[in-house]
């Protein structure tokens, strides 16, 4: 005997949607009344026969497009939505009268100013998991899909630009640097090529990097979200994802094409995300400093020839959040005897739980992106930054400190701290336990903050 129950998922849930649902329009803009909202949580609903996805090939038609929309009867393939943490001002620029919820976007004009890719590495689902190597020509490669209503949208987007960063116009005046006149201009300013870049996880892949099952990955992630993401238990058959998370930046310097030249120098620095010093040069950290001496070694290296890249992920306070950032920094100043090399990384792991969640085994993904096999010039002390590089089968042939003037005073409990603990500090930094106890900043009266403890 037929039932309600009995009919196919798709068939139910489109009559749900004409039984429940309404669109009504209010002068040229669409204005949705939904009384209807099909939860994905439900057994058996929301299956719309994805549109497959072979990660890893390196045909991008048979690899398939990534297909992440809300739209009714869409075949889309992921889980999460475009724009990364940003996907929330998509609601209220909707909520607001401010954005037709239909909209598409007219990707006119829109195409890559410079050519990266196709790698070797963009077909080896082991070498890129978090990035959609296609995502840049999303609108050439899949326009036949996009003219068949497929809603498949670029996560990657690549233009040209010219940076004024104030100490690069100083190593100009001090000498260190010589204008050319097509990387460095007489003025200071510097022609890069730059790709923005949003996450987009293949699961499997991502899970394997930490050494996890899909299962327990999706579980995690569905309850440290406080389940915002149902599908990540619901949808086993949808295996990308994209985090609402922030995504990064790629600065390149010199040719694009020598990136990936092993013959040629490439100098590379791996950045992440530090506002109060790389935005507002706070001098509680080397940071702002540390990027501004990545960015000269880049300049100095593609004018011999070469290439250099910067890498700046968003990943604020060791990925645990600016927030967390400044409870810590309130915590080493106001502890016993102020802020000290000895305790630097203790505060952090009281006030958080955890010294450091950027967790750099995803972090490669973008320089096999490039084409990167080698690089020569390391400008990085991590441990974790080059580990990770180099277990991912990138050679790395120097790494470079920052020069021991670059540093402000207050941030020598953070350099002492971290090269301490394992951080290649190379001829530059030598520290033994007796300079890490010695090693001290401001204290909380000097801070501007006082001891007082909060309540229990």
């Amino acid at each position: 005997m037929a039932t309600e129950d009995a009919k196919q998922p798709l068939e139910a849930e489109e009559e749900a949607r004409a039984r429940s649902s309404s669109v009504t329009s209010t002068g040229s803009a669409k204005k949705r009344k939904i009384s209807y909202v099909s939860l994905t949580s439900h057994p058996g609903v929301g299956r719309t026969n994805p549109i497959p996805v072979e990660w890893g090939n390196p045909d991008p038609i048979k690899r398939g497009p990534v297909v992440c929309t809300g739209q009714a009867n869409a075949r889309r393939n992921a889980i999460g939505a475009h724009g990364g943490s940003y996907c929330i001002y998509r609601a209220l620029a909707i909520a607001s009268n401010a954005l037709d919820p239909d909209y598409k976007p007219n990707f006119t004009n829109t195409q890559p100013a410079a050519k990266i890719g196709p790698y070797a590495q963009w077909g080896n689902p082991d070498k890129i998991v978090t990035i959609d190597p296609f995502g840049a020509v999303v609108p050439t490669i899949f326009a036949k899909d996009i003219e068949e209503g497929v809603d498949t949208r670029p996560t990657i987007a690549i233009t040209k630009a010219h940076i004024d960063f104030p100490e690069i116009k100083d190593a100009l005046r001090e000498g260190r640097l010589k204008p050319d006149g097509k990387i460095l201009m007489p003025d200071g300013q510097v022609n890069v090529t730059k790709a923005a870049i949003e996450p987009c996880w293949y699961l499997p892949g991502v899970a394997k990097r930490f050494g996890v099952t899909e299962d327990r990955l999706r579980n995690l992630l569905f309850r440290e979200t406080n389940g915002m993401y149902p599908e990540l238990l619901t949808r086993t058959d949808l295996h990308m994802f994209l985090p609402p998370i922030g995504g990064l930046t790629i600065y390149i310097f010199g040719d694009v094409e020598s990136i990936s030249d092993p013959s040629k120098k490439l100098a590379v620095r791996v950045h992440d995300e530090c506002n109060g010093s790389d935005v507002f040069a706070s001098d509680i950290c080397t940071c702002r400093p540390f990027l501004h001496y990545g960015i000269e070694v880049a300049i100095e290296t593609a004018q011999q020839g070469g290439a250099g890249v910067i890498v700046y992920f968003r990943k604020e306070g060791r990925a645990l959040g600016e927030v967390t950032k400044y409870l810590v920094y309130n915590a080493r100043k106001r502890q016993e005897g102020g802020d000290k090399a000895s305790e630097y990384f203790n505060c952090t792991q009281k006030v958080a739980g955890v010294m450091d969640s950027r967790f750099q085994a995803l972090m490669p993904d973008c320089l096999h992106w490039l084409g990167i096999t080698k690089i020569d010039k390391f400008v990085s002390m991590s441990n974790m930054k080059y580990d990770a590089i180099t277990e991912s089968g990138i050679e790395i042939i120097e790494r470079i400190p920052i020069p021991a003037h670059l540093v402000p005073k207050d941030a020598q409990v953070e350099i002492t701290a971290k090269v301490y603990e394992g951080y290649d500090g190379g001829s530059v930094y030598k520290v033994s336990k007796d300079d890490l106890e010695a090693t001290t900043g401001r204290s909380g009266n000097d801070f501007g903050v006082d001891g007082e403890k909060p309540a229990n």
